[in-house]
């Protein structure tokens, strides 16, 4: 990666700029996830193998679309792949070939840079709920969500402490214009947070506006050597690359930016019913993904995705936390480790209405099976409800604070001197307790990971307190950390050129809602 640039600032409002950050309230975010345990491998090298060979003869026999593309198709072409009408056919070993040059970890600069986040390896990033174009909450139910939900969740976003990236589209705010409806959304997210973030998607001219609004936020030339944003480009499945995500893809590739490639996959219809064919469908889509992103700039920072589901077979609904995903997801990140690119899944899944019983199993399933996986960016980790079309005020605050426990999960059992704890046990000795012993006192702040949200208390004291279910303890919590916000501190300059584009942006177009 390039040489880290030191972030260039608007000129003007410095003694502002530096007052507010003395004032400012830092709230307190845990750093992203090293793990200090293996992965969980469900793949023999004998499987494994069998899935790349298939992989590439799909890639070489079959071929993908890229649609309405002929840039795309001629850079294939000149990349030595065989281009019929729309469909491409890579040669074995091509696609493999031009993966190399991806690296195997990159940087995510955030505009505090004590929220840097590291991208692959051992690390785990955890990012929220994306896309749904519904909230819920218990005040209001069900509805479609607006830009005042977007940035309530933005704000628990910065204020959750286990939660280490902003996001993107929390939910799509419907009381605003299509083609304007991302300028907002940015905008809330580089200045009611100061942690990463990810760029719009939805049309090349939309990603090419977040681009530039980085540009204004970071400075032009630190942006120009930097990763600042990771956004999320989906294929088409089965094998097929549509115009607007490889447009998007080309912004964010040429300007250096990190992206997501990542087939949306519900398997029995759009990929075998088997996990083997399933995870041979997802790699040949990642490997011509992949390699078409370093055809635009060699050495452009990309992960590895794979977001994929099962059906109820009886009603057609996608399912989600099921045994058969988890398999999908560990097997994918063995893939992603052997190709030795960053690995992207799907985090807090769950197919429930409400953040019931069902919802609770089904996101603790995907939650463990994205630590055991090695998956290294968690897109939904808080927040996903009734299968992706509902952004949960209370859920997003009941996985954020469950995220904790991965945090823990992945330490390890350290075995040093202290943990041994052998001079407690000569201490306490036979029949003794360890409540009052050195030991206890010197360790017991530390040594048990405890919930902000769950309730441990007695029946007793539960029951006079109002016998509040965890929704409505979570609801509490929720309102609590919106009415204790504090905006962190962004130079006067900066925010003043942020709000200049995106007026000067809308006022180049006009609505529209489609």
């Amino acid at each position: 990666m390039a040489e880290t640039i030191a972030p260039r600032r608007a000129r003007g409002g410095g003694g502002a700029a530096r007052r507010a950050e003395r004032t400012a309230v830092s709230v307190e975010t845990a750093k992203y996830i090293e793990r200090n345990i293996p992965n969980f491998e469900v793949l023999t090298e004998e499987a494994l193998e069998i899935i790349e060979a298939n992989a590439e003869i799909v890639l070489e026999e079959i071929g993908v679309n890229f649609v309405n593309n002929p840039a795309a198709l001629e850079r294939w072409r000149q990349a030595g792949a065989e281009i019929d009408g729309e469909r491409v056919r890579i040669p074995k070993g091509l696609a493999r070939q031009l993966c190399k040059t991806a690296p195997s970890s990159y940087i995510q600069h955030a505009r505090n840079p004590e929220r840097n986040v590291e991208i692959g390896g051992k690390t785990l990033v955890c990012a929220p709920v994306y896309g749904p174009p519904f909230v819920r909450d218990m005040e209001g139910g069900r509805r479609y969500a607006t830009m005042e939900d977007f940035r309530k969740f933005v704000k628990l976003g910065y204020m959750s402490k286990w939660l280490h990236h902003s996001g993107g589209t929390v939910c799509e705010p419907t009381d605003v214009a299509v083609n304007k409806r991302h300028l907002d959304m940015l905008h809330a997210h580089m200045t009611l947070s100061d942690k990463p973030f990810m760029g719009s998607v939805t049309e090349p001219s939309r990603a090419q506006d977040s681009v530039e609004m980085c540009d204004i936020l970071f400075g032009k030339e630190f942006v120009q050597n930097n990763a600042v944003m990771t956004s999320l480009i989906n294929i088409n499945s089965p094998l097929t690359f549509d115009d607007v995500m490889m447009g998007a893809l080309e912004v964010y590739a040429e300007a250096g930016q990190a992206c997501i490639i990542s087939p949306f996959i519900v398997g029995g219809a759009m990929a075998p019913v088997s996990v083997t064919g399933t995870l041979t469908q997802v790699l040949a889509e990642v490997l011509a993904g992949v390699a078409y992103s370093q055809l635009i700039r060699p050495g452009a920072p990309v992960i590895f995705g794979a977001f994929v589901t099962s059906i109820d077979m009886n009603s057609g609904a996608p399912t989600f936390g099921t045994p058969e995903a988890s398999h999908i997801l560990y097997g994918a990140g063995q893939l992603a480790r052997r190709m030795g690119l960053p690995y992207r899944s799907g985090g807090g899944l769950c197919g429930s209405k409400l953040p019931d019983a069902q919802a609770a199993y089904e996101t603790a399933h995907t939650h463990n099976a994205v630590l055991l996986g090695g998956v290294n960016f968690m897109l939904h980790s808080c927040g996903w409800l009734e299968g992706g079309l509902v952004s949960s005020f209370e859920k997003f605050v009941m996985d954020a604070d469950q995220l904790g426990v991965l945090h823990h999960l992945a330490r390890g059992i350290s075995h040093d001197e202290n943990a041994q704890a052998m001079e407690a046990i000569r201490e306490v000795g036979p029949g003794g307790h360890y409540l009052g012993c050195e030991h206890t006192q010197a360790n017991f702040k530390s040594a048990f990971w405890r919930s902000d949200l769950l309730d441990y208390k007695p029946f007793e004291t539960w029951e006079d307190e109002g016998a509040r279910d965890t929704m409505t303890l979570a609801n509490r919590r929720m309102h609590r950390m919106l009415d204790t916000y504090q905006q962190p501190a962004l130079d006067p300059a900066i925010a003043e050129a942020l709000e200049a584009y995106i007026a000067n942006k809308k006022a180049s177009m006009p609505d529209a809602f489609v």
